[in-house]
């Protein structure tokens, strides 16, 4: 936000300096700023100040090193009391500005800029408010003000970086640094931006340029661990973060809460509750990565909490929205929230930046799941198949998609790919697995995972599934078996008539040839089980057929 990165004044060395020892030189504030040691500059300035040696500039400088060391709080206090003085500079109202911008008080931030004198710098801040406060027609009269100069291009490209125009803001990064190839820096702007695009490859690339010169740049460390876990997993992310924290000079104290913040998304969430709360609305995806912390603690009233109030602004933003809406539909059976899931869902899926990326085909199938359009869900899934084979959540959505459509032998094998317990456990799991054996006729599949399962009103749902499907298949067996615990739970007369008709179709299979005779063993113990007036004339029949072909009841 600073048009000047290097004093425009320097102060002549003083001759025979009474605080040398040992034939050391105390550096001049000049060295110390080029250096960029502003620790060391603000431990000169205090010196000078305590000792009577206070220059005209010193609260200028003290502010100014606070500033860029990212002490925010320690700069506004110079630069207010600074305001308050009669003979202040009016240049010093845009610093202050400028460190109530970053602080986050943006409305002081408009209040101070507009008594400095006009200047660039003043309306490269106004511009960056306008975006803050969305109001579009402050931010086209600053952008008109924008001139062709290095600084004002650079405050341009950030506004489109954040409103996610991240290809216009790397024409600008690149056109500047053909001019000025020394500008290292702006090399990390393009890596973030290709990051944000996806490209984590070439964000590598381009930030290896960068971190060659400059090894210990708390910024490039860490975008560098961010591609680490999106190209490979979140140890080798917390790898780079560790040499992080190992070199890193400590006096970036803004780097701190980004590092503790990314840390616990590396690791899977670890510490969460702990960190993220008060990052809320300081770093911008901490809000987010709280939500998906607590959808994935099945917490999901907290989760719509904490996003409900949010505007969208980003992709990633609006499908969070959706998802959130989804997870809370599903939970309360609510249509309203269902159907906010689904407009979110579409609009990132049909966005033109969006719809030929990896999650604008997942919000398209998701918004097609709802609106239970399986066939749709199979079209965008099937485009991005290749990225998720052991990807477990997508594993389980696709496998749903095919056995709606019917491919239970592809829906099978999709099922039996998920590795997670939880998702194994979860009873739409358990009961399209049951319905797949059964179609892909292994229905003693289907039995034995209700065998494995506990007495509940989910186990009673999975008897009910596995009697009706196995009886439409013709798998009478599993059936009969089926109808006669469910009959034990429940004296419904219903479950009594489909063991009546699957004991009858077992016998008629054993008749066609297509079941083993010893079979009707079983079947006739089923049926004494039953306290019903029918149950001997069918015995009696069953028994008189197999004393004519000697097998043994």
């Amino acid at each position: 936000m600073l048009s000047r990165a290097k004093p425009a004044v320097g102060s002549a060395p003083a001759a025979g300096d009474r605080r040398r020892k040992k034939g050391k030189k105390v550096p001049q504030l000049e060295e110390l700023l080029a250096l960029r040691d502003f620790t060391g500059a603000i431990a000169l300035l205090e010196f000078k100040r305590h000792v009577g040696e206070q220059e005209e500039d010193t609260d200028l400088w003290i502010g100014y090193s606070a500033f860029h060391l990212g002490d925010y709080k320690r700069a506004l206090e110079e630069y207010e009391a600074l305001t308050k003085k009669t003979d202040c500079n009016p240049d010093v109202w845009v610093n202050l500005a400028c460190t109530y911008f970053f602080l986050g008080m943006y409305t002081q931030a408009e209040q101070a800029a507009l008594k400095a004198p006009k200047s660039r710098l003043q309306n490269r801040l106004l511009f960056h408010l306008a975006h803050k406060f969305s109001d579009e027609k402050k931010l086209m009269s600053s952008h008109q003000n924008l001139q062709d100069i290095t600084e004002d291009q650079l405050s341009l490209a950030s506004i489109h970086y954040m409103r996610s125009h991240y290809q216009e803001a790397i024409d600008i990064y690149k056109r500047i640094l053909l001019d000025n190839r020394e500008y290292l820096a702006l090399n990390v702007y393009v890596a973030l931006c290709y990051y944000k695009l996806d490209y984590y490859d070439v964000s590598q690339e381009v930030l290896a340029v960068y971190l060659q010169q400059v090894p210990d740049s708390t910024i490039a460390l860490n975008l560098k661990a961010c591609n680490h876990f999106r190209l490979y997993n979140g140890k080798a992310a917390e790898a780079e973060l560790k040499n992080l924290t190992d070199s890193a000079s400590s006096s970036f104290e803004f780097g701190k809460e980004l590092i503790k913040h990314n840390l616990v998304v590396f690791r899977g969430g670890e510490g969460a509750l702990q960190v993220l709360p008060p990052l809320v609305d300081v770093i911008p995806e901490a809000r987010l990565n709280l939500v998906i912390y607590y959808l994935r603690q099945d917490d999901v009233q907290e989760a719509y909490n904490l996003i409900k109030d949010l505007e969208p602004t980003a992709p990633q933003e609006y499908i969070l929205k959706g998802v959130v809406n989804a997870a809370l539909g599903q939970e309360m059976i609510s249509r309203d929230h269902l159907k906010i899931a689904q407009q979110f869902f579409q609009l990132v899926g049909e966005s033109a930046s969006e719809r030929d990326t990896i999650p604008g085909r997942l919000c398209m199938a998701s918004f097609c799941f709802l609106l239970r359009h399986f066939g749709n869900v199979l079209l965008y899934l099937n485009s991005v198949k290749s990225y998720f084979y052991n990807d477990d959540t997508f594993n389980f959505n696709y496998a749903q998609a095919k056995a709606a459509m019917g491919d239970f032998s592809e829906a099978e094998e999709a099922f039996l790919l998920i590795q997670s317990e939880k998702i194994k456990n979860d009873f739409v799991y358990l009961s399209w697995l049951a319905r797949c054996y059964i179609m892909n006729k292994k229905p003693q599949l289907a039995w034995k995972l209700y065998l494995k399962m506990e007495t509940s009103g989910e186990s009673v749902n999975l008897l009910q599934l596995i009697a009706n499907d196995c009886y439409k298949m013709r798998q009478f067996y599993y059936a009969a078996k089926a109808f006669d615990v469910l009959e034990r739970l429940d004296s419904n007369p219903e479950y009594w008539e489909g063991k009546r008709g699957a004991c009858v179709g077992v016998f008629q299979m054993i008749l066609a040839g297509r079941e083993a005779k010893e079979t009707l063993r079983e079947v006739v113990h089923l049926l004494r089980s039953t306290g019903n007036s029918q149950v001997e004339y069918i015995i009696r029949i069953m028994k008189k057929w197999a004393r004519e072909n000697r097998v043994p009841v």
